[in-house]
């Protein structure tokens, strides 16, 4: 084999090799991305805080807990008698068993909307809190995303 033969070999062999690395090196970055219904049980919540198929990405800051979470729009669900109600952008700060400063998400409550602020998870229950109403769940409450209604169907709920 000639000089000019071996370095397009070794060329090839080169290229080759750089693009297997950066394809693993895609599909790695692409998979080890969790969603944001598994990093809500990695902080010790259950899925089913976060409405289903509508979640479209989440910015976490993992050192604070800063986190916001992005819907595709707002939505309503109604679920175990309560009325609540995702914004397009859900912000807050997270970290185990606890949710604080959370913006975004508001229960019907007396007639009126309020904002969730913090939610809480002890034992097997999840606590709410918005404000000076509380309320508290069985954990099995929430195993599953309840199904959103769009923004467009909103006012159908409000009343």
């Amino acid at each position: 084999m000639d000089s000019a033969t071996s370095q397009r070999l070794s060329i090839s062999l080169a290229a080759t090799l750089s693009l297997i690395l950066i394809h693993l090196t895609l599909v790695n970055s692409f998979t080890e991305i969790p969603t944001a219904y598994e990093v809500l049980e990695d902080y010790n919540f259950p899925v089913g805080l976060l409405p289903e198929e509508v979640v479209t990405g989440y910015k976490l800051n993992h050192r604070t807990g800063e986190f916001s979470a992005y819907l595709n729009d707002s939505c309503s669900v109604y679920e175990g008698g309560y009325r609540l109600k995702y914004e397009p952008t859900i912000k807050g700060y997270i970290s185990n068993g606890k949710i604080s400063s959370l913006e975004g998400v508001s229960v019907m409550f007396f007639h009126k909307w309020r904002k969730i602020v913090e939610i809480l998870r002890r034992d097997n229950h999840i606590h709410f809190s918005a404000g000076v109403a509380r309320d508290r769940f069985h954990i099995k409450d929430f195993e599953e995303s309840p199904q959103c209604v769009c923004s467009m169907n909103l006012l159908d709920l409000s009343h």
